[in-house]
């Protein structure tokens, strides 16, 4: 279900709050299995974490005049010149693509000693899982944080376009 639609506020709330809860649903798997010394495929569970990055889109490509783009001069490479345009002067909404990568923590775990656990070497040492559960307990809590944010802009935004349609 695509929420938004061309109303910028809705969409860059929804775009948000989809990051978020996918960064909580990453988290919680990583609490759930920070005691896991063993996976599937024989290692100790890793961390893993999101990674979100935008499109970075040149600001000065967006300025159209009547459907063509301008270009925009400058007089340093640090401040650009104040330019007058025309009254057709259009900002572009598109927002750029943004992609979320799971990203997997190779660092080690901890090594403790414990010769009565299964997976113990013949030293008697376990790797255990690189999982810091307290570190992912504040992850969690900003994460939940970030996403009540986007929710509440969300539902201004909604509240915006409701009071809008009713003058």
């Amino acid at each position: 279900m695509k929420i938004g639609g061309s109303i910028f506020g809705l969409n860059f709330s929804a775009r948000g709050m989809a990051i978020q809860r996918k960064k909580m649903d990453v988290i919680a798997q990583n609490i759930a299995n920070s005691d896991n010394v063993r996976t599937e495929s024989g290692d100790p569970y890793k961390r893993k974490t999101v990674r979100v990055e935008q499109e970075r889109k040149n600001f000065a490509n967006e300025l159209e005049i009547e459907g063509q783009n301008i270009k925009l001069n400058t007089s340093s490479p640090n401040h650009m010149v104040k330019l007058s345009m025309p009254q057709s002067l259009r900002i572009s909404a598109d927002q750029g693509k943004v992609e979320m990568t799971e990203v997997t923590d190779d660092r080690p775990g901890d090594i403790v000693h414990m010769p009565e656990h299964p997976n113990a070497n013949k030293d008697g040492y376990v790797e255990m899982s690189n999982v810091n559960v307290i570190n992912e307990m504040v992850d969690m809590i900003a994460a939940t944080r970030s996403y009540e944010a986007n929710l509440q802009a969300l539902n201004s935004a909604k509240q915006m376009a409701k009071d809008s349609l009713e003058m």
